[in-house]
């Protein structure tokens, strides 16, 4: 249960009215004669606490001279079985068992024997979640040993000697080599320091150590990741993690991927993750556990029993922010039967209800906004040529289309590896030599999505944007995500040369066509963008306050000062760093992301409008990292999205996007690109990412 003091966010607390010999007579008689009551097993075990199963097996034993966790093994099955047997288990000896299983041990305990049950208490024997002596499962390693706090570790230790009579450290590195097995070790001891009264001067000397032992080292200083992130307090290093951004640019698991490797690498991450948030941390890993084909049953079972009584509610509503549905929604589609039952009791909801105080995920929210307010160098990936010869380039191009076929290698050697000012001058140039219009002669050679993208590349930023909105509101329908990307991402600037492209282009303004083409709120949002008068000053606390209360106010009743109004008014015209404060100023009065509120609270394309700021503000590069991912993953390519976005932020942030993209996705988008793609268009889109993470 809850430390005193503080409140109780397991899914699963003790029983009101409990009675261990009434529970264990319940559960005689649900196995006993042909067949077995399984739904009377799981409403029961479900609802306890483990402190209350524990003495549930001990009745039983008492009343029936039977070992309980013997009989559930008789009469279940699977993993429904696995799962049962799994929360009768006390943590400390559930983690036991699992890091048994998870390490192929050379002598002593056979492979598969029962552990010594821990005295008093009876019937602990273990049911392999993975196959032993085969190899190491170093992941269930990793999210153990990475996780647990000290006392769970000191716990964790002396339940593996207790039940095996093995000492798990001399396991471990019996297991393990190099530094993964000395990190380990380190975690093994359980002495991280656990003092609040943070250092300033020891924060900013240890950011700095972790930066001359990684980034600014030839090679890597694996001893100091190890020392500082195995023995720091969980506080200070979150201190640690924000200083290092500042300094680095970058956040410390970015250097982390590109510093360390293997098992290693992974770990490390691990430990990161469960500082910045150990809510976030596993509802990452059991989002990983039922995406795609498959599901690992393993993780999902280790993760539900062991949090089940510390954190499953910011566990849930962290999920929810995060992957936009609920866990509960998410393992009801994804695993059946009484198993299934079993979980969902485990989640303990679908939602949270109205009202309802999640800390955990209001913490990690505020985070985000903290971290989205520090300064990041935005980098392109197409640089201006340093040996650029515009009629030298002219000629290449003219040679690569004149005659029998085309060499489209050529053409797209020159053109993804000029930046958009060269290619205005080889316009230039072309034309001043051959007297032909480039952009005709490669319409007439090119085709296809190769044809769109090279042909979007010789445009102007702003042509190009303008061309782009031009399609989304001709003809029949309207392309309203075209619309909402464009528009909610780009800065005053930008707007207003969009404006200018438009009329030049189309001799009619952007606002005319957007208002024609739209109606109602997602009209009046897109027509006050086009403007391009957003505020470019600082933040106003006192303002950012004011506006915060406005958003969060859900009970106004004045027509002419409707949500979506009131959104409008502060979303769309005030600057990006006064947003970031008034969106911190949010959460400290709903213990909401204002995303989620507007996820919850509106619909359509204004909710998709006022979503694409609220991401563009707190993490522009992210965004496009997002709908790159979505271009691709699946059945099939959205190759419009994937050629706008690969052109217009070339050379503006496509380095951050694919630091964001790994960071996001766990996969590099130059590795996505060439899996999904093929021909020349993907040696094109190749060269404009940059090279691979």
């Amino acid at each position: 249960m809850a430390p005193q003091g503080k409140v109780y966010r397991g899914s699963v607390k003790d029983f009101q009215g409990f009675d261990a010999n009434q529970d264990a007579e319940a559960l005689y008689n649900a196995m006993k004669g042909f067949g077995s009551d399984k739904e009377a097993i799981l409403d029961l075990i479900t609802s306890r606490s483990n402190r209350q199963r524990v003495e549930i097996c001990q009745a039983y034993k008492s009343l029936y001279g039977k070992d309980l966790i013997a009989d559930l093994k008789y009469e279940l099955t699977g993993k429904f079985e696995r799962l049962i047997v799994s929360l009768m288990r006390p943590p400390a000896y559930g983690d036991a068992k699992e890091i048994k299983d998870a390490i192929s041990v050379r002598g002593g305990h056979p492979p598969g024997a029962p552990l010594r049950a821990p005295q008093p208490t009876p019937g602990l024997m273990g049911l392999c979640l993975c196959p032993q002596g085969v190899g190491t499962d170093e992941k269930c390693l990793i999210e153990i040993l990475a996780s647990r706090t000290n006392q769970e570790i000191h716990d964790l230790v002396a339940a593996y000697k207790d039940a095996y009579e093995r000492d798990l450290e001399a396991d471990i590195v019996g297991d393990t080599s190099g530094h993964f097995k000395k990190m380990l070790v380190v975690l093994l001891q359980g002495a991280r320091e656990e003092d609040d009264v943070v250092s300033e001067d020891l924060v900013e000397q240890d950011a700095k150590d972790l930066l001359e032992a990684g980034e600014l080292k030839w090679g890597t200083d694996e001893a100091q990741f190890i020392y500082i992130l195995g023995r720091r307090s969980r506080q200070h290093l979150r201190l640690v993690f924000d200083e290092y951004l500042k300094i680095a640019g970058k956040p410390i698991e970015r250097s982390i991927r590109g510093e360390l490797s293997g098992d290693f690498e992974k770990l490390m991450l691990a430990v990161v993750k469960c500082i910045r948030s150990k809510a976030e941390y596993f509802a990452e890993r059991l989002y990983k556990a039922m995406k795609g084909l498959g599901t690992r049953d393993n993780t999902l079972i280790r993760i539900m029993v062991s949090r089940s009584e510390i954190d499953m509610l910011d566990i849930r509503e962290v999920f929810r922010t995060k992957y936009e549905k609920s866990l509960y929604n998410m393992i009801k589609e994804d695993t059946s039967g009484e198993y299934k039952k079993a979980l969902l009791k485990l989640c303990g909801g679908d939602d949270d209800a109205a009202g309802e105080f999640f800390p955990e995920a209001a913490q990690v929210a505020y985070r985000m906004w903290e971290l989205s307010a520090v300064k990041v160098e935005l980098r392109g990936t197409v640089q201006p040529a340093g040996d650029f010869n515009d009629d030298g380039d002219a000629q290449v191009l003219r040679k690569a289309m004149k005659g029998l076929g085309t060499d489209e290698g050529a053409i797209i050697e020159v053109v993804t590896k000029r930046s958009n000012a060269q290619r205005q001058q080889i316009l230039k140039a072309y034309k001043a030599h051959y007297g032909r219009d480039l952009m005709a002669d490669l319409k007439s050679e090119l085709s296809g999505s190769l044809a769109k993208l090279i042909l979007g590349l010789m445009l102007t930023p702003p042509q190009y944007d303008a061309k782009q909105l031009r399609k989304a509101v001709e003809g029949a329908g309207t392309d309203e995500s075209v619309l909402i990307e464009i528009m909610a991402t780009r800065n005053n600037q930008e707007i207003r040369a969009i404006n200018e492209a438009y009329q030049e282009a189309y001799h009619k303004s952007l606002e005319d066509d957007l208002s024609s083409d739209t109606s109602g709120h997602f009209k009046r949002i897109l027509v006050s963008l086009a403007l391009g008068n957003r505020d470019e000053g600082p933040e106003n606390l006192t303002q950012a306050q004011e506006d915060a209360k406005k958003l969060a106010d859900v009970s106004s009743n004045d027509s002419s000062d409707s949500l979506e109004t009131r959104f409008l008014s502060i979303l769309c015209t005030r600057s990006y760093p006064h947003l970031r404060r008034v969106f911190q100023e949010f959460i400290k009065m709903t213990n909401h992301d204002v995303e989620h509120a507007i996820k919850k609270r509106m619909s359509g394309d204004v909710r998709d409008a006022f979503v694409a700021i609220v991401r563009s503000v707190k993490n522009k590069p992210a965004f496009f990292a997002d709908k790159l991912y979505k271009s691709m993953k699946g059945a099939g390519t959205d190759e419009r999205t994937l050629t706008r976005i690969m052109i217009s932020r070339s050379e503006i942030d496509l380095f951050n996007i694919r630091g964001e993209f790994i960071d996001l996705f766990d996969k590099s988008l130059h590795h996505m690109i060439e899996k999904d793609t093929s021909g020349d268009y993907r040696k094109a889109l190749l060269a404009l990412c940059g090279g691979e993470d």
